[in-house]
């Protein structure tokens, strides 16, 4: 759409137009200086704030000791942090917008200024020629109205029968001399208004349309410009997204250190006296002296303190009883095999994995079949491609297939050890249920029953070390290491069950290469993973070759 073309009668509009344009721009302008002294006044204070509450470093506090205090001392720093990329925000907003943005409404506003002077000197000229053409249009009606004068004299003079003939021949010179006047003005004021028509369709057509457009691409780049000034805009946000990212996973990953039990620890280690409770104040007797004869109402310290020593002995053997699942497992970081997961929570999340697996084998299979088909179809018809091409992607889907189907067949391994294992359970349960039928002795802080010490004392003491119930969370244990390596090269680990490394890692080896060129690798963090063999350099233990027993 051109406003040379459409708009060519309102120059008055698109100047008022081209003047909001540059208003907008500098109302734009405002707003990003604006918001640039509030993302620094933002910055300042975050750091005030920081600095009020961060330890200063000539005192000595025992606070930071806590974990609690640690955590937010390692929160403020974070903020801090955040602080000066809220600064980089600023800074970037302000080369990258808010100056570029001011240079620009400079030279816009210049070039509108020519733009719009070239605009109104063609119309003073269009008006110049039109004054000109309407002067002579005047000047040949003044010229025809004295010619029809001097014709209406000489008419009526030659006439009149008592007009001289000097008479006559004066007033026919007068009529020649206005018809020839009218004629010049004539010709003249076809002059001025052929050129005025010239002028004026130079004007509509070409002069008008050229400054037009010159004040539409100057608005359009305008527009294109605060385009760019939103996308900068947003842009110097986003740039800083990666690290406030970090910041903000800094801050929780200090809440995630807090520990209450070792707060608690702290504050024991800090007050303990090791001083012992104080014992039962003993009864003294002071009618010992009036009554002389022992009678049975008498109250005697003997039965008390004996008293004391059973209720001694009672707690004593209750503080000796166990919880009869053991000492509850600490959670671990999440494996391979979900075994740091409870039983039933890990069988539901191995048949997840594999029905995912099997989608992926599905998807896998049937673009295999895809590939096929078109190796069929370039084989029957080289012209439409060349059916080498698709080798490496059909190898490659082969590769993924068989990759796949070991995944599968792995986790359908666990999923039938944890279906096994969760059915032995099932039976332990309803055995332990009839015990606790039966069973009339005493309850256990914890929960648990023995009806007798020796029934407790074969709970405590199971043969081999491995009672039922240790079984349990045994298989949850990670794979042992059978040595460990140092990365050689970094490798990005996109793919599932791989494992990303960086140059110069240390991880522990749990899985040696079987001849596929993958080593399974867990970290000090507990990411286990496989990595390419010739990424590493591998240290293996000599006493614990043949320590993994699947792949």
């Amino acid at each position: 759409m051109s406003w040379g073309t459409e708009l060519w009668d309102q120059f008055d509009n698109l100047e008022k137009h081209t003047q909001w344009g540059i208003d907008f721009l500098d109302k734009y302008a405002k707003f990003v200086k604006e918001r640039l002294e509030v993302e620094q006044n933002y910055a300042k204070q975050l750091r005030n704030l920081v600095k009020k509450y961060c330890p200063k470093r000539s005192a000595k506090d025992e606070e930071p000791r806590f974990t609690s205090c640690i955590a937010f001392y390692s929160i403020l720093n974070e903020l801090n942090d955040y602080a000066g990329q809220r600064e980089v925000v600023a800074e970037e907003m302000g080369h990258r917008v808010y100056a570029e943005i001011m240079r620009y409404a400079n030279e816009i506003k210049c070039e509108r200024k020519s733009h719009l002077h070239e605009g109104r000197k063609a119309q003073q000229y269009l008006d110049m020629c039109f004054k000109q053409m309407d002067n002579s249009k005047k000047k040949f009606e003044r010229e025809c109205r004295e010619a029809e004068k001097a014709q209406q004299t000489y008419e009526r003079l030659d006439n009149d029968t008592n007009a001289t003939k000097s008479d006559v021949e004066k007033a026919k010179q007068q009529l020649n001399i206005r018809t020839h006047m009218a004629d010049e003005s004539k010709n003249e004021y076809a002059a001025q208004l052929q050129n005025f028509n010239a002028e004026q369709h130079k004007h509509f057509y070409i002069v008008i349309p050229q400054v037009y457009k010159h004040l539409q691409e100057m608005d359009e780049r305008r527009t294109i410009k605060l385009s760019e000034c939103y996308r900068g805009f947003a842009d110097a946000e986003r740039k800083v997204i990666p690290i406030i990212s970090k910041c903000l996973e800094g801050m929780v990953h200090a809440a995630k250190s807090v520990d209450e039990r070792r707060d608690s620890q702290i504050v024991v280690d800090c007050f303990k006296s090791g001083f012992e409770p104080p014992t039962d104040y003993p009864f003294e007797d002071y009618s010992q002296h009036i009554y002389r004869t022992v009678s049975d109402g008498t109250i005697s310290s003997a039965p008390k303190q004996d008293s004391v020593r059973a209720d001694k002995v009672t707690v004593g053997k209750a503080k000796g009883k166990l919880w009869l699942f053991g000492k509850k497992p600490k959670q671990g970081p999440a494996l391979e095999d979900f075994s740091h997961l409870p039983p039933e929570q890990r069988r539901k999340r191995l048949q997840q994995k594999i029905d995912e697996l099997n989608r992926e084998l599905q998807k896998e299979t049937d673009q295999k079949d895809a590939l096929n088909k078109m190796k069929d179809v370039y084989e029957k018809n080289p012209q439409m491609g060349d059916p080498s091409s698709l080798h490496p992607k059909i190898a490659e889907t082969t590769g993924n297939i068989e990759r796949l189907r070991m995944e599968i067949h792995k986790n359908e391994a666990w999923l039938s050890e944890v279906e096994g294992k969760v059915s032995q359970r099932a039976e332990r349960r309803h055995s332990v249920e009839a015990n606790h039928l039966v069973a009339q002795g005493r309850e256990s802080p914890e929960g648990s029953y023995t009806e007798d010490t020796n029934q407790e004392i074969r709970v405590q003491h199971h043969p081999h070390g491995h009672s039922e119930f240790d079984d349990e969370f045994d298989d949850d244990e990670p794979l042992p290491a059978i040595g460990h390596c140092k990365a050689i090269y970094p490798f990005d680990g996109n793919n599932e069950g791989t494992l990303s490394m960086k140059e110069g890692d240390i991880m522990y080896i749990i899985e040696e290469d079987k001849g596929d060129g993958w080593t399974r690798a867990r970290k000090q963090n507990g990411d286990e993973g496989y990595v390419p063999t010739s990424y590493i350099d591998i240290t293996l233990e000599k006493n614990s070759k043949g320590a993994v027993t699947y792949i």
